[in-house]
């Protein structure tokens, strides 16, 4: 089966059970911090995870565009991807483990749908701990659904226990489905959590019983720190580009129907037989069509390569591409080529990928290009700073040259000094070491002191940014605090506001919202006036002072479009909205929480508004 076909009965099964199917949300979550991207689909669903009614009723599915970069360094293996669509189903407080777990097992064994043979499946449940139970309930109904003792197995949090999927949120027991590949097994131990390859996970039914509490840890369970949730939920995930290679017997997810033309594309590109590469060249092939794939989704949304968040990690997944072009021996413009086939694979199920084709093509070839200089940069001052040192350690010395320090001492101060051409000019270790090898046409003695010295320089870096962004990922959709919805409701009279201050021109281009202040990003050309800065403060205020209602209804998105609510749609919308509306001076499509009236929100402030990029402004205020 293609991922199509696959795409479309996994819905058709949902819908024929009463769920109402949903569009994908966008990858760059919606007035949520917590993360950077979408990462899974229950993300843009936490508020509705949490009580809040949603307009299309309490059984949904949809097929979910998904980033995580939590496990990048694995890409290039044969399952681990950066981009990849998650296949969900969610119960809203209506069923709960009995009919969840049932409904998968009809859609995995039953002939009509996926028709997968019993025994080649295994399931593994949460075992318990001291501060929450096994989950005997889960066991017991999969011994009832058909699944023998021998393949229901019982593990601790670390393997079936999922969320929140920010720092707070919803979470809870799960319970995960594997496919035996056939593969042999690794020893008389193997089991579904070995990474031999013969078991691969294909499904993932989360209970949803607990908000996890921003006081709280993922490891410890009290009642000081996870709360029952007012609702019972069931959020699953089926890994779509997973489930396609395990069904159709291969042994990674680059053999599949939407992966086959990308790889095909690179080895086009190739000067040499991309059909005998060794083991590296395979990975670095691998990397450039993961990469490429998810560059191209999240250029699709509107996001710059750059320094700081979202554009740190789209510069990083382009320049790990390019970099692996070079390993390779790409020695042509390639990025925009590759993407050119992701669009051509994808623009069916996702049309905003053909819409967006010129400047997604336009930011890949800039970037690229600006990369390959760097990568230039980056050689020439290897061997015009370091290579003594790299020289030294070597061994090639001459008599006249003294050693003033230890090997040990030299390994750590070259491994600090690659790093900081790592961090100055953005070149890597790996090819750092490569230039090495070639320079001196053999490999240096202490290479893995080198390799030492630089991770602890990395270390050091990530806990110096850890700690400098400690303070960034707070609220989110899972925050319903007082101050949250105060923050939501107040963005919506600052959008208005700005429109009419500055015109109709302008447009959200997104928001962070925290218990402590928002920030509002917004389409102008230029940098506000002091006196247009007033205004809109102003405006923002009288509105609050009128104690206005804020009412909120649900209507199709025509309806709300030909009502003049602001939303963006150009993306797709489910047959029903949320619309709040505050008086006849603002109404726009948002999934909440907010308010009650106006009068709640107190004194607003604007502290500064400043550039955000290229016709992009951002505000950041204050509810004093």
């Amino acid at each position: 089966m293609t991922a199509e076909e696959i795409r479309e009965k996994y819905l058709k099964f949902f819908e024929s059970k009463g769920h109402k199917r949903l569009p994908s949300a966008s990858l760059i979550p919606e007035n949520d911090p917590t993360v950077l991207f979408t990462t899974a689909g229950m993300h843009p669903l936490v508020p509705y995870l949490l009580g809040e009614k949603h307009p299309e009723g309490s059984r949904l599915c949809n097929v979910q565009k998904c980033v995580r970069t939590n496990d990048i360094d694995e890409v290039g293996d044969a399952w681990h991807l950066t981009f990849f669509e998650m296949l969900g189903n969610w119960s809203l407080g209506d069923y709960f483990k009995e009919e969840a777990i049932a409904m998968a097992w009809e859609f995995l064994t039953g002939k009509k749908w996926l028709g997968i043979k019993p025994e080649r499946l295994s399931v593994t449940v949460f075992k318990g701990d001291r501060d929450a139970p096994e989950d005997t309930e889960a066991a017991d109904i999969w011994r009832k659904a058909g699944i023998a003792e021998k393949r229901i197995y019982y593990y601790p949090k670390s393997e079936n226990w999922w969320g929140p999927a920010g720092e707070t949120g919803p979470c809870g027991p799960d319970t995960e489905i594997f496919f035996d590949t056939g593969q042999e097994k690794c020893g008389p131990k193997c089991e579904p959590r070995c990474k031999c390859g013969k078991y691969a996970e294909i499904w993932n039914l989360v209970f949803m019983q607990y908000n996890k509490k921003a006081d709280g840890t993922s490891e410890i369970l009290t009642q000081e720190v996870f709360e029952p949730l007012k609702q019972k939920n069931v959020d699953t995930g089926m890994g779509l580009e997973r489930t396609v290679a395990v069904l159709n017997g291969y042994n990674n997810v680059y053999e599949i129907d939407s992966f086959v033309p990308i790889v095909n594309k690179i080895k086009e590109l190739l000067p040499h037989d991309g059909d005998n590469l060794s083991a590296e060249q395979v990975k670095s092939m691998r990397i450039i069509a993961d990469h490429l794939r998810a560059a191209t989704f999240i250029l699709a949304e509107g996001v710059e390569p750059s320094n700081l968040g979202r554009g740190y990690v789209l510069r990083r997944l382009i320049r790990r591409a390019v970099l692996n072009g070079f390993l390779l021996g790409i020695e042509k413009k390639f990025t925009s080529k590759i993407a050119l086939t992701v669009i051509d694979i994808y623009q069916k199920a996702y049309p905003e990928l053909s819409k967006n084709q010129e400047p997604i093509l336009k930011k890949l070839e800039k970037e690229e290009e600006k990369f390959k200089k760097t990568l230039e940069v980056g050689i020439k001052e290897l061997h015009k700073i370091y290579f003594y040192k790299v020289k030294e350690s070597a061994g090639r010395i001459t008599p006249e040259e003294k050693i003033t320090k230890s090997p040990e001492e030299i390994a750590k101060e070259i491994g600090e000094k690659l790093f900081f051409v790592y961090q100055t000019y953005g070149f890597p270790l790996e090819l750092s070491l490569e230039e090495i090898k070639n320079y001196f046409g053999e490999e240096l003695i202490y290479k893995d002191e080198i390799k030492k010295s630089f991770q602890e320089e990395l270390k050091k870096h990530q806990e110096l940014s850890r700690k400098a962004s400690a303070g960034m990922f707070k609220g989110g959709l899972s925050d319903a605090s007082e101050m949250t919805t105060k923050y939501h409701t107040a963005t919506h009279l600052l959008h208005a506001a700005l429109r009419e201050v500055l015109g109709k021109h302008v447009e959200q281009r997104g928001s962070n919202i925290t218990p402590e202040r928002l920030r509002f990003d917004f389409s102008h050309p230029g940098m506000m006036t002091d006196e247009q800065i007033q205004k809109v403060e102003a405006v923002v205020n009288q509105k609050s002072r009128q104690k206005l209602p804020v009412i909120c209804e649900e209507m199709s998105p025509e309806e709300a479009k030909h009502q003049g609510a602001i939303g963006l749609f150009g993306h797709k919308y489910g047959d029903k909205v949320k619309v709040y509306s505050i008086n006849s001076f603002s109404k726009e499509i948002c999934g909440g929480p907010h308010a009650q009236n106006t009068d709640e929100l107190g004194h607003f402030k604007i502290l500064k508004e400043e550039s955000s990029g290229a016709g992009v402004r951002r505000i950041k205020a204050i509810l004093e």
